[in-house]
């Protein structure tokens, strides 16, 4: 049996996975991570309170110690400082996959481990297998409707060996019924997004707070003045709604294709496989994270370029810089710098990176 912490969020996949872990024998203590709590008075609601409460109904139902640990600093330095250099910068960053390997699986377990845990348990949607030298492979969720291996693909071997997932073997009504079962009081609690201000905060209350509106010109793939945006920042490639451009016609949609930043112009087209700009096959990919080895030659990868979106079949190949040119078989839709690309063999992670250029776009 492991001393583990787990990080309880308040939500019923966390608190499954330290129902299981205490049920197996194991020696668990519960940890609420306080990374935000809205002080800025942005619109919308943050129940950080709520949660804290919820994860301390869990483990006083468990009988498990609990501490609420205080990272509103580290997260603020590695999570929200992150995201508006990086919607300043022009690139579209994906905060929860860096949330699992700067917080999660970063300070948090740092903490564990200086305070002699071995594990850190959370409710992610993922498997876990160690092979007899001690490397640890993650496998895709035991549900396919919420496999979360995507947002873990930046991890570190070392934050892999010490990462521990009970729920990721059990489908997501099961996990409810166990929830039930050990009389967990948010066994019925509804899924949150994770991240607060992405969930009860608009993302562009979020943005327009940090960074002012900058407004420009909306043109089509012609250069034809076709409306004003309020700042690049505010839209993200392949864009349908929100953009205010209308549709002509029923059938026919337009699509945030591409952004000039020396012109400060939103260049929008059809949503449509020939509309330029909006496919891709081509890429850079930077940031490698490498779960099963380093990728040092050409190789077959299964390619997922969003949580969302399915693995494509693409060709990685190491380039300057400890990069990868990755070259999908077929083009896809709407991919952008700053974005997540988890690689995988079947069911198995191998890792990920960020997606730095977009070196074709048809």
């Amino acid at each position: 049996m492991a001393k583990v912490m787990v990080g309880l969020s308040g939500g019923v996949d966390s608190a499954v996975a330290a129902a299981l872990l205490v049920e197996q024998g194991h020696e668990v203590v519960a940890g609420y991570m306080k990374n935000w709590i809205n002080e800025e008075g942005l619109p919308g609601d943050c129940p950080w309170e709520q949660d804290i409460e919820d994860a301390r109904a869990v483990a006083k139902t468990l009988g498990i110690e609990f501490r609420v640990i205080d990272l509103i600093g580290a997260y603020r330095a590695r999570i929200v400082d992150y995201l508006i250099d990086g919607y300043r910068a022009g690139i579209t960053p994906n905060p929860d996959v860096w949330c699992n390997r700067e917080m999660k699986f970063g300070v948090f377990l740092d903490y564990a481990l200086a305070q002699g845990f071995e594990l850190v348990a959370t409710g992610h949607y993922v498997r876990k297998r160690t092979l007899s030298d001690g490397t640890a492979v993650i496998l895709r969720g035991a549900d396919p409707n919420k496999d979360q291996s995507y947002f873990l693909s930046l991890l570190t071997p070392h934050q892999a060996r010490h990462g521990l997932f009970p729920s990721g073997e059990m489908l997501k009504p099961q996990v409810r019924e166990t929830a039930r079962r050990f009389g967990l009081a948010v066994a019925e609690k509804k899924d949150s997004q994770g991240i607060c201000f992405l969930g009860q905060v608009k993302m562009s209350d979020f943005l327009r707070h940090y960074l002012p509106d900058s407004v420009g010109e909306i043109v089509d793939t012609t250069g034809r003045v076709m409306g004003e945006h309020r700042g690049l920042h505010l839209y993200t490639i392949g864009q349908r709604k929100g953009h205010g451009v209308a549709s002509p016609r029923e059938g026919m949609a337009y699509v945030v294709v591409g952004k000039n930043h020396a012109k400060n112009q939103l260049v929008i087209g059809w949503d449509r496989v020939d509309s330029p700009g909006l496919y891709a096959q081509h890429c850079v990919i930077g940031s490698i994270s490498s779960l099963a080895g380093p990728l040092e030659s050409r190789q077959r990868v299964d390619a997922q370029p969003r949580y969302r979106s399915r693995a494509e079949s693409a060709t990685v190949q190491p380039r300057d810089g400890g990069k990868l040119d990755l070259v999908f078989r077929n083009p896809q839709r709407a991919i952008a710098p700053g974005q997540i690309c988890a690689f995988y063999d079947g069911g198995q992670l191998l890792g990920g990176g960020v997606f730095e250029e977009i070196l074709d776009r048809e």
